[in-house]
């Protein structure tokens, strides 16, 4: 019977899950992805979760928790870098020892995931986690390339305009209707981490609700990492957290787009390289004279509220148009 592997529906799944499940199921596996986000996931991790860490983290537990019971492992990586000399979140790096402190857990599949210093990080890391499937190294290369290629079709459907979600139907053969959005529908750039703009529960669905109100929705990862590298080249630093940076560029290009009407930036509460990322690119829009609506979003966020809010927003750019 094949070995069943969890792996939360949470933080960098929206990056990387096609990529983990092609390795795991080319080894002979059976992934297990914990369900969406609900309010219900959200309270395990809330009981659980230390104090002093962000909504995703917390949702990231209660993740966890639902596959207890479930998957006889569960794949939770200590990611520290996943691009040269950058970083990942501390939090991230002391995930795995934070949710190994719960009782019931099955084994958790915890290896180090670091590319700061070469690329090579990946694979020997993978080539930890594959020989406790398959001890034939050739067997498990050659999953680690067939992970890659699937990795790069993700990514280049998202550079196409899809979101994650519909990304990952088109590879697993599940499409379903592409949302109608018509052809004068105002473009709206929507700037945020992946595990909180595309997770439904703690974004409060603002995509779907932004197209709802008329509105096509564009996304950091739809924008590709040349582009995203051009536009950060000129700041007087360089950016060492990956996922700031890619938010950055990404607004950078957006704003250099005659076609995009506004800018949408979500950040979690509490979160340090959100706040300087979310200045940098405000900062950036109010010289350029765009439309610009922060949100910080937590476990109380009303849901009224933020609808209010994005009407207005998309009132005012209205209104600014017909100018």
């Amino acid at each position: 019977m094949a070995i069943t592997v969890g792996i939360p529906r949470a933080l960098l799944y929206y990056y990387y899950y096609p990529m983990w499940r092609v390795f795991f199921e080319e080894l002979g596996a059976k992934v297990v992805l914990s369900p969406p986000s609900t309010k219900g996931v959200l309270s395990m991790g809330l009981r659980h979760a230390v104090d002093d860490i962000c909504l995703p983290v917390k949702m990231a537990f209660g993740h966890v928790l639902d596959l207890s019971g479930r998957v006889d492992c569960i794949f939770l990586p200590r990611l520290v870098s996943v691009e040269k000399r950058e970083y990942i979140c501390p939090k991230f790096l002391g995930l795995p020892d934070m949710v190994r402190r719960l009782s019931g857990l099955p084994p958790l599949i915890d290896v180090d995931i670091s590319l700061y210093k070469n690329k090579k990080g990946l694979y020997e890391a993978l080539q930890k986690v594959g020989a406790l499937f398959n001890a034939n190294t050739l067997a498990v290369w050659r999953a680690y390339r067939r992970s890659l290629g699937a990795l790069k079709s993700y990514f280049r459907l998202l550079e196409l305009g899809l979101m994650p979600s519909e990304a990952m139907a088109v590879m697993e053969n599940r499409v379903k209707e592409a949302p109608y959005v018509s052809g004068d529908a105002l473009k709206v750039a929507l700037i945020g981490h992946p595990y909180n703009i595309y997770d439904s529960y703690v974004s409060m669905d603002v995509i779907n609700k932004l197209r709802r109100m008329g509105a096509a929705v564009l996304t950091a990862e739809n924008v590709s990492e040349k582009t995203v590298n051009r536009h950060v080249s000129g700041l007087p630093k360089k950016l060492f957290w990956t996922l700031g940076r890619r938010m950055i560029g990404a607004a950078g290009h957006y704003m250099e787009r005659q076609d995009i009407s506004g800018l949408v930036y979500v950040a979690a509460f509490g979160c340090g390289p959100d706040s300087m990322t979310g200045a940098l690119i405000e900062r950036e829009a109010r010289t350029r004279h765009i439309p610009f609506l922060s949100l910080n979003i937590d476990e109380h966020t009303g849901e009224a509220g933020v609808v209010t809010r994005l009407e207005a927003f998309l009132d005012m750019i209205r209104w600014r148009r017909c100018g």
